[in-house]
């Protein structure tokens, strides 16, 4: 998140009706096959509202607002819902005779954004009817998304559904229906901040305004991670080993896993700072190495020690341009290449079980993310996962995200997750400093400052995590959803009286009770 710290430094959709026609053979209704057909919608050229091999229903009596028309993800042609009016629509395959088990339907969509709702589905499949949203992407660009669902009857409808408001526009193509499932492992939050607000008087409340435990509140709201920075020597005493170990333990006695954030720096560690511990800050390059080996394994044999072993562990953070500047500098990397060895061996030491990641904020960067790790690969650095930091209005559109995702799992056959991704549910500020998200020119097309805004971008980014191919988009983990405006903890750890900057992206509103976004980290 720390672009933003930088910043401070300066200064559920309800279902159109189900067709009957899918299930009945109702006139204009496809006949039922065990595997999609015209799955690209190339068989009739343009302007047919019901393509062969699919059914088209209405609610409000407007078939026509499903059409195919020219201009496909591949091939020539792809299916639009569109209407100058409001309209409901659904177009749909009913297919029987499938096995049962696990299935994962995939497709790619654009849209207008704007709808009631516009969604994949996956229903009458003899267990919980699936879907996925389909996200706004103003910019045209194409996104593939994923819905999985366990059948069990033999049978399933496929459905692409709009309730949408006149002018709203879908896109839809290259449907696949293939066994296995898809899912999140990791749903995260970066609690780091909230020992300090509950020290210094925050309050956090369940929906029904009763106060609770916040970690308890997000972990009954989906969250089964929760990732905690490290600082070496820190002002006010927070975010060390001692106040991390406390935090494990209320994660795991909740039943989370833990990712470890290493910053190798007594104060925030991100693309724009990498300053050595003050304690370290006259080492030599052989005493750097040192220091971060036994640094590393203090803080994780001390985890293990007392019965909370971390599951993941970031060797830096945000390492962009390196750590340690200026010897761990991406100007040398040779240095830095050591250093991160120094690292993740400290951590396999530890607990070989622990999976080590290298973490950049270029979620929407591809090329930089490549150029980053072909070198940290071609220096022989030991890793496992590649966390990445995605902000919409820092990083960019989902299909830059979704790119870059992709692209990185695929090159170097590493699980990919994103490590921070957060959004503004206010543009309004609850304590005197501006916020990092302060003006609707900052936000995301698509996404409003609102709850339901906040809401749908934590969807889409999860949606686009799921649907790295071949299982390896391992999770997402949202960046200080209990950072609310309390006095005295502020950004600086140097400073009492510094305010955060924050409070309008965490999953606490302004009356401490937990926004709509935060039970999107149920998932699925």
């Amino acid at each position: 998140m720390h672009q933003g710290i930088k910043r401070a430094l300066i200064t559920t959709a309800a279902a159109l009706p189900i067709a009957a026609a899918a299930v009945t053979g109702l006139p204009g209704t496809a006949g039922a096959a065990a595997t999609l057909t015209n799955t690209g919608f190339e068989a009739n050229g343009t302007g047919t509202a019901t393509p062969t091999g699919w059914s088209t229903y209405s609610a409000t009596g407007q078939n026509s607002a499903s059409y195919t028309e020219a201009g496909g993800h591949s091939g020539s042609y792809r299916l639009a819902h569109y209407a100058a009016t409001a309209y409901k629509v659904e177009t749909y395959q009913y297919l029987s005779g499938l096995a049962n088990g696990t299935y994962t339907l995939t497709a790619w969509v654009r849209s207008s954004g704007g709808q009631n709702s516009a969604y994949l589905a996956l229903r009458n499949c003899g267990s919980a009817e699936q879907r996925t949203d389909l996200p706004p992407t103003p910019n045209g660009a194409w996104i593939r998304l994923v819905t999985s669902v366990t059948v069990t009857g033999g049978q399933c409808t496929v459905s692409i559904d709009s309730d949408a408001n006149a002018g709203n526009w879908i896109n839809v193509d290259d449907l696949s229906l293939t066994p296995g499932g898809t899912g999140l492992a990791a749903r995260g939050v970066d609690v780091s901040t909230l020992k300090k607000s509950e020290d210094k008087g925050g309050v956090y409340r369940w929906a029904d305004g009763t106060a609770g435990d916040a970690l308890s509140i997000l972990h009954s709201s989906g969250a089964n991670y929760v990732r905690l920075k490290v600082w070496v020597n820190p002002a006010d005493g927070y975010n060390n080993k001692d106040k991390v170990l406390a935090m494990a333990k209320r994660a795991k006695a909740l039943g989370m896993g833990l990712l470890i954030d290493f910053h190798y720096s007594d104060s925030w560690a991100d693309p724009g700072k990498q300053t050595k511990p003050a304690a370290w800050s006259g080492y030599s390059l052989a005493q750097l190495n040192s220091a971060v080996y036994n640094h590393t394994y203090d803080v994780l044999n001390a985890l293990k020690a007392q019965g909370t072993t971390a599951d993941m562990v970031q060797i830096g953070n945000e390492i962009n341009a390196g750590i340690l500047w200026n010897e761990g500098s991406t100007s040398n990397w040779s240095n830095l290449a050591a250093l991160l060895a120094q690292g993740a061996n400290a951590a396999k030491a530890v607990s070989g079980s622990t999976k080590v990641a290298l973490h950049l904020a270029k979620g929407g960067d591809d090329a930089g993310a490549r150029a980053f790790f072909d070198q940290a690969v071609s220096h022989g650095v030991p890793f496992d996962l590649i966390g990445l930091s995605y902000y919409g209005y820092w990083h960019g559109p989902l299909s830059d995200l979704q790119t870059t995702l992709d692209d990185l799992a695929a090159r170097y056959g590493k699980q990919v997750f994103v490590a921070e991704t957060a959004y503004a549910f206010t543009l309004a500020n609850d304590d005197a400093l501006e916020n990092n998200v302060a003006t609707s020119s900052q936000l995301v097309a698509g996404y409003p400052a609102t709850q339901a805004g906040q809401a749908a971008n934590l969807r889409d980014v999860m949606n686009v995590v799921e649907a790295v191919p071949n299982g390896r988009g391992l999770g997402v983990f949202y960046w200080e959803p209990t950072w609310t405006a309390v006095p005295g903890n502020g950004w600086d750890p140097a400073d009492p009286t510094s305010q955060d900057a924050w409070e309008n992206q965490a999953l606490f509103d302004y009356n401490d009770r937990p926004t709509s976004a935060m039970n999107w980290l149920h998932h699925r």
